[in-house]
């Protein structure tokens, strides 16, 4: 009998005040955060800061690649191999993809992360330079003007994000915040 009310009195404490006590804390001190880190535009939720997504059209930059097609709850990479043939093969139609979509000459370099899917299959970022190889396309299809493709030249420099703690990662943008801004653009 002690052993049933010892095992009441832990779920109490453990699964239900502990979590309320956990979860009132951190909406007081970082609601943002506990929250998703939603991105909100006209009161209506657009994405997170944390969760990459499809962006399939030419007037926005596109993601990476997702393993998982963005999907928050079964995330994850292929863990295909680097001597995979699936994975060379998988890797060469990103590549004239990229290139066809883009319209940009077929000896350019594309960063990897245009290429390989991330580990999670949900990163929201893409580095500089991937953005940077993609201005020309979202310019056209918007039919901007110079002044308005230097302003997305120049929103990419903005929006860039250094490593994390200065050592942790490397240079990146967030898409979903890119494509916000780039609509801004007049």
């Amino acid at each position: 009998m002690i052993a049933v009310r010892m095992f009441l009195i832990m779920t109490v404490i453990t699964g239900i005040l502990y979590p309320l006590l956990i979860t009132g804390v951190v909406q007081l001190t970082f609601p943002e955060k506990a929250n998703g880190s939603l991105v909100i535009v006209n009161n209506k939720t657009v994405g997170s800061r944390l969760i990459g997504q499809s962006f399939d059209t030419a007037i926005y930059f596109s993601s990476r690649p997702s393993a998982v097609s963005y999907n928050p709850l079964p995330s994850g990479g292929s863990n295909y191999g680097l001597t995979n043939v699936t994975l060379k093969k998988l890797v060469e139609e990103r590549k004239q993809k990229f290139l066809t979509f883009n319209q940009i000459a077929s000896k350019t370099v594309i960063p990897s992360e245009m290429l390989f899917a991330s580990a999670s299959g949900l990163d929201p970022h893409i580095s500089p330079e991937a953005a940077f190889l993609q201005v020309d396309r979202v310019a056209k299809s918007r039919h901007f003007s110079f002044n308005q493709k230097q302003k997305l030249r120049q929103l990419i420099v903005k929006l860039s994000e250094s490593p994390q703690y200065l050592c942790l990662g490397e240079e990146r943008v967030n898409v979903l915040l890119l494509n916000l801004e780039t609509d801004t653009i007049k």
